[in-house]
């Protein structure tokens, strides 16, 4: 990172960047342009970050994931125009992470339940027990990234 004052160390900011933030955008190789789509997500962090996602069960994503699972993120949040007098002033405050992660596609009902329930908490989803409709559930990818690699950076 070129801006080390800019750099997010600790993991509370890192945290709230992931819990605040809408939409995770995913790269992944494609020819002859890389191929890059914003999702929504959830995740866990324990050990280690892991992001879930949901998907149609097929399609160009999907495609891409199963020839090569190697994929970058970005997730944003915070922004807020910064205006003055003179147009080279002018500026955007923010917090993004932007990571490196190996992603797959869930097949075990349990962990599909488990992304499914990460992505219902992230978006404040309030029951008890969350109970999946069968028929949508069977025609439901899910997506789980564990993260390699990520570094957080705000400018504030």
């Amino acid at each position: 990172m070129r801006r080390h004052d800019r750099l997010i160390k600790d993991r509370e900011t890192l945290q709230s960047i992931l819990d605040n933030a809408d939409v995770c955008r995913i790269a992944m190789h494609d020819t002859p342009f890389p191929y890059i789509v914003p999702l929504n997500y959830g995740y866990v962090w324990n050990d280690q970050l892991v992001l879930y996602f949901h998907s149609a069960p097929e399609g160009r994503k999907l495609t891409r994931i199963r020839h090569d699972n190697h994929v970058c993120f970005e997730i944003d949040t915070g922004h807020e125009l910064v205006q003055s007098e003179h147009a080279c002033d002018w500026g955007m405050r923010y917090k993004s992470i932007i990571g490196y992660g190996i992603i797959e596609i869930i097949d075990d009902h349990d962990e599909k339940i488990k992304g499914l329930n990460a992505l219902m908490r992230h978006y404040k989803f309030k029951a008890e027990q969350i109970i999946y409709d069968e028929h949508v559930f069977k025609h439901t990818a899910v997506l789980k990234m564990s993260v390699v690699e990520f570094t957080g950076k705000q400018k504030i």
